[in-house]
């Protein structure tokens, strides 16, 4: 299978470079530009990728954006926890037919919709290549009806990640200070690189104790990357440890929203700003991210 992701993210590449030179030619009017779809990952578990997803959702629609938020961390959500919502419905049951997207989509804080993944069930949690290809199928409409749909996949790059970086999405990813979650992290940067090596990508050092000690983390994880991968993601923010993240986690309410001017949320908000966040992405050879995930999964 990770020999077909790389074999699909290469000949989207290629499609997509004879595509432009078609586009040249021929001088064809502007392609309306679809949502922005940035996927959010780590490298392992606890590093507070969730509560930056729920939170970089609520920014932007606060911002003004129509934003859907999928929680692909299959048979394991807890995004709807983090905003105080109880879904009817969730990916489970768009892959399986039971419902179609827009019924499933449930209003959160801030304007932000979200897409749950839902909790418990085990085949929700292993989804299968064909599983995915239906997903992907349904959520296409997604791009033409939002600006920015923000994907907060499981801990690691599961099958759904690896299929989306492939296709040409930005991809976050989300690290804490100590050595276990730098490695995994760079583990989960490395892959990124491999399947498609002109990606986007950022990361965010959470839950730091002081600057001094975010500023070391970062350049730990830099050096590598440079070292070994000669490239190295850019540096979107330092989130501190702070107390408002766990008061809002206990109220179910974003900090951005219950303690907007709190350290936490401001560098969350500095996040917000990254530009595949901000920039509209027209489609390739008049394909969105996901058909292009579907393509990336055969």
């Amino acid at each position: 299978m990770w020999a077909k992701l790389a074999d699909g993210a290469r000949r989207l590449v290629e499609q997509a470079a004879g595509a432009r030179g078609e586009r040249d030619a021929a001088r064809p009017p502007a392609v309306t530009p679809l949502a922005r779809v940035v996927s959010v990952a780590s490298g392992k578990g606890g590093t507070g990728k969730s509560i930056l997803s729920t939170n970089l959702a609520c920014q932007l629609a606060r911002a003004g954006e129509r934003v859907v938020l999928i929680d692909c961390d299959t048979g394991w959500a807890n995004d709807h926890l983090l905003l105080g919502l109880q879904p009817s419905y969730d990916l489970g049951h768009v892959a399986g037919g039971q419902a179609t997207v827009l019924q499933s989509l449930v209003p959160g804080p801030g304007g932000l919709r979200l897409l749950s993944g839902g909790v418990g069930r085990a085949r929700d949690a292993e989804p299968t290549w064909r599983d995915l290809d239906r997903l992907f199928h349904a959520l296409v409409q997604l791009e033409t009806s939002f600006d920015v749909v923000i994907v907060d996949h499981g801990a690691g790059l599961g099958l759904a990640a690896q299929a989306l970086i492939a296709a040409g999405s930005a991809l976050v990813i989300v690290t804490g200070t100590e050595v276990t979650a730098l490695s995994d992290g760079y583990a989960a940067y490395k892959r990124a690189v491999a399947l498609a090596p002109a990606v986007r990508a950022g990361l965010v050092v959470n839950k730091v104790a002081s600057p001094q000690v975010g500023r070391e983390a970062w350049e730990r994880f830099s050096f590598v990357s440079q070292r070994f991968l000669e490239r190295k993601p850019e540096l979107l923010a330092l989130v501190p440890d702070d107390r408002a993240v766990v008061e809002s986690v206990e109220k179910r309410l974003p900090v951005v929203l219950s303690a907007p001017t709190s350290p936490a949320a401001q560098a969350i908000a500095e996040v917000a700003r990254w530009e595949p966040f901000r920039v509209a992405a027209p489609a390739v050879g008049g394909q969105g991210v996901f058909e292009r995930s579907r393509r990336a999964l055969r």
